[in-house]
């Protein structure tokens, strides 16, 4: 579960609304975060593993938008072994967890342990955020015909150097001037919340616009390839459309519990008991989305390879086979051509106004694959309503 109580936690004189949800239940609450976060593990991985009766995709070119799925189911992966590890200690030694709540000790592996556990996990998930808002730019881009493979690098630089940064920025300021004596007050500790919170709302603010911008795009492209609109193409534009608002519906499911239990503790602090009779409600409503958060958190990798892919299926193909690198082949044809300079000639001429068109369809059956990639009955129709296909 990814929530920036658990860096508040690490402060000995944490405040109310801290204490009442870490101190909830610890032993089930652990157990609930292992379960779900196991789950999640090994079914996205097995939804990455190649199947057997599946041949490799064979890409026109290399594509930035299925590196940035791969990344982002990565940082999921990884975001859930840190919750895995961070409970097993959590349930397998209480008496070094409960250092943690001593202000004047010697002992500084506990505390090093709650930081350095909650930052790997706030770290991964929020670079899952920014790479997920790096799909929806890059989709549109593409669709545009304005990105390639080549900014999957600024996508890199973009992505981990703003989690980086605000996560460092955020645990500065939270346990400024040390862990063992952390300032008190609201003021302290907003400006982590913020970093914690500001790609996560990004993500459900911008997201949804740049999609339906490329939806438009996409039919737009579909209408102009043959200057028609089949029905192949618009069901390809509607699957893309529903891939779209899979993710997004994913993203929702798994965060809007956070944005909840954040909004009912912030109410909690600002009182001055939290223990009082007429906040009984509030207070049992954020245990329970603070349960909810351990079980949908990591329920986000496996969900978003659904939303990516569909159900792969069981049958794992573990058999090495060698792929063709799409930049090898377009050098290797590129240099067959390029090896004997042929003579222009009048068939060649009287053929130019066809060959680009061709790669004018070549382009955006490109671009409307990449979207599309992972969906074998999208791919299937694209081909046969492609010009190249029917043997324009």
């Amino acid at each position: 579960m990814a929530s920036p109580r658990l860096e508040t936690y690490c402060c000995p004189n944490r405040d109310a609304a801290t204490q009442l949800v870490m101190n909830f239940q610890p032993e089930v609450f652990c157990g609930v975060c292992i379960g779900s976060a196991s789950i999640s593990l090994m079914l996205t991985i097995l939804q990455l593993l190649p199947k057997k009766g599946q041949s490799p995709r064979k890409m026109p070119k290399a594509s930035s938008s299925s590196t940035i799925l791969l990344l982002i189911s990565i940082c999921d992966i990884l975001g859930g072994l840190g919750m895995i590890f961070r409970s097993s200690v959590w349930l397998g030694f209480p008496g070094f967890i409960a250092n943690i709540s001593v202000a004047n000790r010697t002992d500084v592996w506990p505390s090093t342990f709650c930081v350095g556990s909650a930052m790997w996990i706030q770290l991964l998930y929020s670079a899952g955020f920014w790479w997920l808002f790096c799909y929806a730019v890059d989709s549109y881009l593409v669709v545009r015909r304005s990105a390639g493979l080549s900014t999957i690098v600024l996508y890199h630089m973009m992505t981990w150097g703003l989690a980086v940064l605000l996560c460092v920025e955020g645990i500065a300021l939270l346990y400024y001037p040390s862990i063992s004596s952390c300032e008190n007050g609201l003021e302290h500790a907003i400006p982590h919340y913020v970093t914690t919170y500001a790609p996560l709302l990004l993500v459900l603010v911008v997201n949804p616009i740049l999609f339906r911008r490329t939806v438009s795009a996409v039919a737009s492209l579909l209408k102009g390839r043959q200057g028609i609109y089949t029905e192949n193409e618009r069901r390809l534009g509607t699957e893309i459309q529903m891939r779209f608002f899979k993710i997004m519906l994913v993203f929702v499911i798994c965060w809007s519990s956070n944005i909840i239990n954040e909004t009912l503790l912030f109410y909690l602090e600002m009182q001055p008991d939290i223990n009082e009779m007429p906040l009984k409600n509030i207070r049992s409503a954020a245990l329970i989305t603070w349960i909810i958060m351990g079980v949908l958190n990591p329920m986000q990798g496996f969900l978003f390879t659904l939303a990516f892919y569909g159900w792969t299926g069981w049958r794992v193909d573990l058999k090495w086979r060698k792929r063709e690198i799409p930049w090898e082949s377009m050098s290797s044809s590129t240099a067959g051509e390029n090896a004997y300079p042929s003579p222009v000639n009048y068939q060649s001429n009287v053929h130019d106004s066809k060959k680009i068109s061709t790669t004018d369809s070549q382009q955006t059956d490109e671009a409307i694959s990449m979207l599309s990639e992972g969906n074998t009955s999208s791919d299937e129709r694209l081909t046969r309503s492609s010009p190249i296909y029917q043997g324009w």
